[in-house]
């Protein structure tokens, strides 16, 4: 008998769920209490074909459908949330380069991620938090390159990336560009502002440009149309936090359900309580209808069908779900759900933060609903009452 139904073949599953525990689960626990960045699980990653499975196989990637990378990062996520949100930072890249980057640009850096290329996508700023529509940050492009100078702040994987993908302002609106670490002027460093108490991947680093040069090609689609390239970028980015989170709640569920079933309380084990049942009826209920959920906004990928709300409907749900079925986890394992040395509360840091990073729960909605607004009432099945 099989809890979770797979979403996949079962022998593609099964490597996926290999790989997260031989690899990943057991140095979890010390990711989170260190904060840093998993580089050497990144590179076994990219050892077994993980780290670039969206990338065609001309680019010496995987060339897997939208659906099989999320599985993948489902059980990624059930393992360490934190080696997800790092293996995620490296497929945001590898995704928009492949999608709108110019084929000199997919030459240079696509093949690289096979190999354990680490990047990052730099979007924030301090002064413009959610709101990127403008920038602080500017391109300047000349007869010979682009020269970027500001300040990004709040970056993901930018203590492990040797790649960043930057937004910023130039005289014809935003850009995206492509940023080798290496390249002069780039560094980062540490604010008061660095450390989370979820998802700690390594701090996220504030990142400066001082007269940064790199070639016109490094340009990631057309000028003045970056904020629709990175809008719709973070429409996968955000399905695959949507698959982190699941299965972030799909291993909460397992470990306290093993532990009150083996612990006793007033001479019975806790999971004989009625209440306690209720806990896990109401948990499996919800895990299983946000994975359904999640593969259906998978599949809308792969199809290219309402990708903005598909998405945005899984990160919702899946979220929702974590924070719910990690605090009850917590409440049901009593005392050793608060202990600091118990998963728990890593499950459920990590699935509330979930809940900003990558799109917060008010923007997901917004985002609904202005797809629900911009309907024909003649789409909806039931005419409007008079």
């Amino acid at each position: 008998m099989t809890l979770w139904k797979e979403f996949e073949d079962a022998s593609t599953v099964h490597s996926f769920r290999e790989f997260a525990r031989t690899h990943v689960q057991p140095v979890a626990a010390g990711i989170d209490r260190d904060d840093r960045y998993p580089a050497d699980v990144v590179q076994r990653a990219a050892e077994h074909g993980f780290n670039a499975l969206i990338v065609p196989e001309q680019y010496g990637g995987g060339g897997c459908s939208f659906r099989r990378v999320v599985s993948f990062f489902e059980e990624v996520g059930a393992a360490s949330a934190s080696v997800g949100i790092s293996l995620n930072s490296n497929f945001q890249a590898q995704n928009v380069i492949l999608r709108v980057g110019s084929e000199s640009l997919r030459e240079r850096y696509l093949p690289r991620f096979a190999q354990g290329l680490k990047a990052s996508y730099a979007l924030t700023e301090r002064n413009h938090g959610s709101d990127i529509r403008t920038l602080d940050t500017r391109a300047v492009r000349d007869a010979e390159c682009w020269e970027l100078n500001g300040q990004k702040s709040f970056i993901t994987s930018g203590t492990g990336a040797d790649l960043f993908i930057i937004l910023a302002q130039t005289d014809e609106g935003l850009g995206v560009f492509a940023v080798p670490r290496n390249a002069p002027g780039v560094s980062t460093f540490a604010s008061d502002r660095s450390e989370t108490f979820g998802l700690r991947n390594g701090p996220h680093v504030e990142l400066l440009l001082q007269g940064v040069r790199i070639p016109h090609d490094h340009l990631i689609g057309e000028v003045g149309q970056g904020l629709k390239v990175v809008v719709r970028n973070l429409n996968y980015s955000r399905t695959l936090n949507a698959a982190m989170s699941i299965g972030l709640a799909r291993m909460a569920f397992e470990e306290s359900l093993a532990y009150v079933r083996q612990r006793k309380a007033f001479d019975q084990f806790v999971y004989d309580f009625q209440g306690i049942q209720w806990y896990f009826a109401e948990s499996v209920a919800q895990i299983d209808a946000a994975r359904l959920l999640l593969y259906e906004a998978a599949d809308a990928i792969d199809e290219q069908r309402d990708v903005e709300r598909h998405s945005s409907e899984a990160k919702l749900m899946c979220c929702n779900v974590a924070n719910s079925v990690t605090a009850k986890a917590i409440q049901v394992c009593g005392a050793y759900g608060t202990m600091v040395n118990s998963p728990f509360n890593r499950y459920w840091r990590d699935a509330k933060t979930f809940e900003i990073g990558g799109g917060s729960m008010e923007v997901l909605k917004n985002t609904i609903g202005r797809y629900l607004g911009r309907l024909n009432l003649d789409q909806l099945a039931a005419s409007p009452v008079a």
